[in-house]
């Protein structure tokens, strides 16, 4: 399974940014989908995820600004940011949680990470 991120850049405080990731490869069974982020000195963390049943996960400090949706036709798991603060700067991987078979556990696979920049 590859990971493909897209969509980092830089914005202003205050504006929007939307993130995508798609997944290709050898796809067989797609469970939870997210986003986490890593800050330069940080340790990355979570920012958002979605279930395979379409239940979302938000880290406190993006609740009522990002919007996490996935769309399991495309194997694609999308973020939409918006009212950016300078604090919400860094690189952000696209993790997806894979199955190989119905009977295994998934496997953690990361994107290459895109890098969001937020300016004052």
């Amino acid at each position: 399974v590859q990971l493909q991120a897209s969509g980092g850049g830089l914005v202003q405080a205050g504006g929007s940014l939307r993130l995508s990731c798609a997944a290709s490869g050898r796809i067989f069974s797609i469970k939870g989908m997210g986003w986490y982020r890593q800050a330069q000195g940080n340790q990355r963390e979570l920012v958002a995820s979605v279930s395979s049943g379409g239940i979302t996960k938000y880290a406190d400090s993006v609740k009522g600004r990002f919007t996490i949706s996935r769309d399991n036709a495309k194997n694609t798991v999308t973020l939409q940011m918006s009212s950016l603060k300078p604090e919400d700067a860094a690189v952000y991987y696209c993790n997806v949680q894979h199955s190989s078979t119905l009977w295994s556990a998934p496997d953690n696979y990361w994107g290459q990470g895109t890098e969001v920049t937020v300016s004052r």
